[in-house]
């Protein structure tokens, strides 16, 4: 049952960052991503680890909550049978890589359990202002 098997979240982004205030609002795109849960897998790639297909698309429903006025943001979910099958082309596994592999899966059961959610967010800050 895909339900059962852990799934990742893809997040791949190119935002604007030329004045002061679009890095601003790129910054805290970014810290609010790794609140929900994401972690840098590369630079404007951010990934999550889920469990199951609803908690991966519960996890995009959460992202579209923070998404930044401009720029673009495509998300991909695949299965860990799938991301098995990423080719690293040049360069090597990055720290974050490493440290959500396969083998802290039992770690992440727990975890996942109970879902981070857009409530983390500070709904305050400058990024949820109207442009």
């Amino acid at each position: 049952m895909i339900e059962d098997k852990f799934m990742r979240v893809l997040l791949m982004f190119d935002v604007p960052t030329k004045s002061k205030k679009e890095q601003k609002l790129a910054s805290k795109f970014r810290n609010n991503l790794i609140k929900l849960g994401y972690f840098m897998l590369q630079f404007s790639v951010y990934m999550r680890i889920c469990k199951g297909l609803s908690s991966a698309k519960s996890s995009l429903e959460n992202v579209k909550k923070i998404l930044p006025p401009y720029g673009n943001v495509r998300a991909l979910i695949i299965t860990e049978k799938q991301f098995d099958k990423i080719e690293l082309l040049l360069g090597g596994m990055s720290f974050n890589e490493e440290k959500n592999n396969e083998d802290n899966f039992s770690l992440f059961d727990c975890l996942l359990e109970k879902e981070n959610t857009s409530e983390n967010i500070d709904k305050n800050d400058d990024f949820f202002e109207e442009f």
